[in-house]
């Protein structure tokens, strides 16, 4: 099976030598949703960078459904979809217009987005806003229309940045139910989030930074083996063993 994502020995940060990031290594196969979490500074801002592309590796290679944004780099970002943690939208554009625009980009049909779109606004209850400008909009329907544009794709991989920050619990549900549609479709996700207890409900696996480097990654039984925690330990429990300090 063909990972979705691959990353190898990736060094990488923001001055030329000096790397944030030491010697990360992750795959993520198709249909998987893996969890990338760390304390604040600990390089999952500056992971995700990465594979966006807006960072360059000082070594290492990052690839996404094969490519790399080197070898392919039309072929590589139409592979990904992203959700930042702050909603960035233009504003002279309405609703529909950032889904057009999206549409466009991703090389969709009008049959498909037509479809797409009246599902995604009808699901996140923003078909009323349509027509409304992103200063119009509350946080959370800002955030609404970042997510709404990331499914409306379809792509392979989701690389998602604290997608539930500002989201109402109508808002929450209906983001989960669509991750859970596009796993099951085979897409993969990775989630950066500091709410632990609902990425571990719904991950199959983790990625836990620290400092730059990964302690530990697998499924929530490797987590607490690595962590010496019981078979029952929350992931709430086995993060902190796994970053407090004076661990060995």
């Amino acid at each position: 099976m063909t990972p979705i994502l691959e990353i190898e020995r990736l060094y990488g940060g923001y001055l030329p030598g000096k790397p944030v990031l030491k010697e990360l290594n992750l795959t993520l196969l198709p249909g998987e949703m893996a969890g990338l979490i760390g304390l604040n500074g600990a390089g999952k801002s500056t992971t995700i960078k990465h594979i966006l592309g807006l960072l360059q590796p000082q070594q290492g290679e990052i690839r996404v459904a094969g490519r790399t944004l080197a070898g392919d780099p039309l072929g590589y970002r139409a592979a990904f979809a992203y959700v930042p943690e702050s909603p960035e939208l233009y504003d002279e554009l309405t609703v529909r217009e950032h889904l057009e625009l999206t549409a466009m980009a991703y090389g969709l049909t009008r049959e498909q987005l037509d479809e797409r779109a009246d599902r995604l606004l009808d699901e996140f209850r923003m078909t009323g806003k349509r027509s409304s400008l992103p200063l119009q909009l509350s946080k959370g329907m800002r955030q609404k229309v970042m997510i709404m544009n990331a499914f409306l794709a379809e792509p392979p991989l989701y690389v998602i940045d604290e997608p539930f920050l500002g989201l109402d619990p109508l808002a929450m549900k209906s983001l989960l139910e669509l991750m859970v549609e596009r796993k099951k479709s085979g897409a993969s996700f990775l989630i950066s989030s500091h709410i632990l207890s609902t990425i571990e409900a719904y991950c199959d696996k983790f990625v836990v930074l620290h400092r730059g480097r990964i302690v530990a990654s697998g499924a929530m039984t490797e987590l607490r083996r690595a962590a010496g925690c019981g078979q029952d330990a929350a992931l709430d429990d086995v993060f902190y063993e796994l970053v407090r300090e004076g661990r060995e």
